[in-house]
């Protein structure tokens, strides 16, 4: 069965103690849950702050170049994610947009190769 990303898009500034309210914390319980229930998670994880994150690069002489923050300049990042086994990519898009409802967050949805 094809295995599927699904991310979660954060904004840099996201505090998940003052965004994350009691009926968002359920609601994404509940989509986990279900998740289980379908046996289609593999792997989920949230990830710290992207002001946590070091980029490595290979400069033109074959040195790596270790920087804090994130390897791309961006107003978002990827604050968590899934990794599901699913059936099709409809069936992707439709776990998505139960993971952009949940998490009141932008998602994204790719097939692994």
């Amino acid at each position: 069965m094809p295995r599927y990303l699904v991310a979660i898009h954060h904004p840099d500034d996201y505090n998940p103690a003052v965004v994350e309210d009691d009926a968002m914390r359920r609601d994404i319980d509940d989509l986990n849950q279900a998740m289980v229930a379908e046996g289609i998670r593999v792997f989920v994880g949230g990830l710290k702050p992207v002001s946590a994150a070091h980029a490595l690069r290979r400069t033109p002489g074959g040195e790596i170049l270790v920087t804090d923050g994130p390897y791309i300049e961006s107003k978002e990042h990827i604050g968590g994610f899934w990794v599901l086994d699913l059936p099709d990519e409809a069936t992707a898009l439709d776990w998505g947009r139960r993971a952009a409802m949940a998490c009141r967050a932008p998602v994204e949805v790719r097939a692994f190769h």
